[in-house]
């Protein structure tokens, strides 16, 4: 179940609600009343979506400097 916090409260104390997060909680922050936005923990699988996989392009991979040269 999510919890109810005000916009007001969260800025006071963030470091708190960051730190619940961490472990898991969820929280609906409302301001007037009504629901603004809601604060998760992210999925780990859709943290980072793979763009591309240079050691594909070779073995070892590709050195920053000699991509960044062909940008």
């Amino acid at each position: 179940m999510d919890n109810l916090i005000g916009l007001k409260e969260l800025r006071e104390d963030v470091s708190a609600y960051i730190s619940e997060v961490k472990k898991g909680k969820s929280f609906i922050v409302v301001r007037r009343s009504k629901p603004v936005f809601k604060i998760s923990p992210p999925d780990a699988e859709d943290l980072w979506e793979s763009l591309v996989d240079f050691t594909k392009v070779k073995k070892g991979g590709v050195p920053l400097n000699e991509l960044l040269s062909r940008l």
